[in-house]
């Protein structure tokens, strides 16, 4: 009896464990494919051209720049400035991942350095209340229409890019590092100075950079179908835009120096070329000369030897065929003459005798 009572037990046992186990798969399923995704979100960068700088570079230098929207070189992060469909400008995406708590935002300091600690964080709240954007709101819930974005009043970026040297690969890259949206109002706006900039928050490109990825952008004019996606525009280095700062022992930026027009785009144009000339200089051809091999160079001088002469006797043996053949005609000639002049028709004269 007490082993039937033990059978049947464990028969029970089997079918509740048979039962539960399914669920269990299912949950332990969906959770691997959730961390699946997370990991493969993060690390769908992870190509040569992406891949972060590392902590002991040889060589670094931090480059702020200006990135003017209106130039065509930038045009394309400018419009659409009303989204299109699933097209949107690159403000209007970041402005929005703020809105939906994707990526964090920092403030602007006034000195103009970006500061990634948690107590400098932003939030879209703040920002549209400082920058009297339009939104409405139910209960913790926050609703902004693409109309009242300022995209189009944005037409200006600050952005940090790091040029560097890595020992590791032996290669040179140049990589964003903090993007800042600058928003342009008149006097109507704020009541100040016409076109005075406001530089809104700064992003982090690592945070951002996952998002772009499915952000396309128009590549051309000429080809609608050319699209590009605006990470491959950043890590490409596709922008253009003019130095304002470097990073430097007196934090100062280029203006506090440059007092004139003329002398601000000098300075421009050596930091330019200081970057230009590391980088060349960087694979220049060794300076200490290669000791050459010298039984190759004897192989090579016989071998041109050997040319030469062959070269040579081929001349002379063309240059000799002509002297022969004046030669004959000579001999020919002096033979000819050699041999007496025929008079045409002759005569006998006979004598009679008497």
């Amino acid at each position: 009896m007490r082993m039937k009572s033990f059978i049947f037990g464990l028969f029970c046992f089997t079918a509740v464990a048979a039962v539960a186990q399914p669920p269990a798969r299912r949950a332990a399923a969906q959770q691997q494919k959730e961390q699946t995704q997370q990991t493969s979100a993060a690390q769908y960068r992870d190509f040569p051209t992406a891949q972060p700088m590392p902590d002991d570079a040889a060589w670094r230098r931090d480059i702020y720049r200006t990135i003017d929207l209106t130039r065509d070189e930038n045009a394309t992060l400018y419009y659409p400035t009303v989204p299109q469909g699933d097209r949107m400008n690159l403000f209007t995406a970041l402005f929005k991942m703020v809105l939906r708590k994707q990526i964090k935002a920092y403030d602007y300091k006034l000195d103009g350095n970006e500061d990634f600690s948690d107590k400098n964080v932003v939030t879209g709240n703040e920002l549209m209340d400082r920058y009297h954007i339009f939104y409405e709101k139910s209960g913790d819930r926050v609703r902004v229409n693409d109309a009242d974005i300022p995209s189009e009043e944005v037409k200006t970026f600050y952005i940090k890019e790091s040029s560097y040297y890595d020992q590791h690969t032996s290669s040179f890259h140049t990589r964003v590092v903090a993007l800042c949206p600058v928003l342009t109002r008149g006097n109507d706006d704020f009541g100040g100075d016409l076109d005075t900039r406001y530089p809104m928050f700064w992003v982090k490109y690592d945070d951002v950079a996952p998002y772009l990825a499915k952000l396309m952008l128009m590549g051309s004019n000429l080809n609608n179908a050319a699209t590009l996606s605006a990470d491959d525009y950043f890590t490409m280095n596709l922008y253009k835009g003019d130095i304002y700062k470097t990073t430097n022992l007196q934090d100062r930026v280029l203006q506090n120096y440059c007092t004139t027009d003329t002398a601000l785009r000098k300075e421009r144009s050596r930091i330019e070329k200081e970057l230009a000339d590391f980088q060349r200089e960087l694979w220049r051809g060794d300076s200490v000369p290669v000791v050459v091999d010298t039984l190759a160079v004897k192989e090579k001088s016989s071998k041109q030897t050997s040319r030469r002469k062959v070269q040579s006797g081929r001349r002379a043996s063309t240059s000799s065929q002509p002297a022969a053949a004046s030669q004959k005609r000579q001999r020919s000639t002096s033979t000819k003459s050699s041999k007496p002049k025929s008079s045409g028709a002759t005569y006998s004269v006979r004598r009679q005798r008497h």
